[in-house]
């Protein structure tokens, strides 16, 4: 009686490593950031409280356009978009998926920051 002699493919081990690469590199991402949430979320809330005052005072107080206005940003905030409500007299600056804060013109006063727990 004959037997057939099983052959190992060896060939496609790309294939294979695709899967444990991406779980990788996930578990480093969320080291990363249970690491440096804090720190990540302090710089958010920081740049998104100065970018809205800046723009705002811009806007209502200087009487410039809110496109200009974004050239008043110091380098490292070019992630924070602007947004304004004109009939509130008010601009929101945001950074993508950690905060948003909005400075309100109101006269006598300036642009003012809304209250916000930190």
């Amino acid at each position: 009686m004959a037997t057939a002699k099983r052959t190992r493919k060896t060939g496609n081990t790309r294939g294979r490593i695709w899967p444990w690469l991406f779980v990788a590199v996930l578990v480093a991402v969320g080291a990363a950031w249970l690491t440096y949430e804090d720190t990540a979320k302090g710089y958010a809330i920081a740049g998104t409280s100065y970018g809205a005052r800046v723009a705002c005072s811009c806007r209502y107080v200087g009487g410039r356009s809110l496109g200009d206005c974004k050239k008043d940003f110091e380098p490292g905030m070019e992630l924070i978009s602007l947004s304004e409500d004109v009939e509130a007299k008010s601009v929101t600056a945001s950074f993508p998926l950690l905060e948003s804060q909005t400075a309100t013109y109101r006269e006598g006063y300036g642009c003012v920051l809304e209250s916000w727990d930190g």
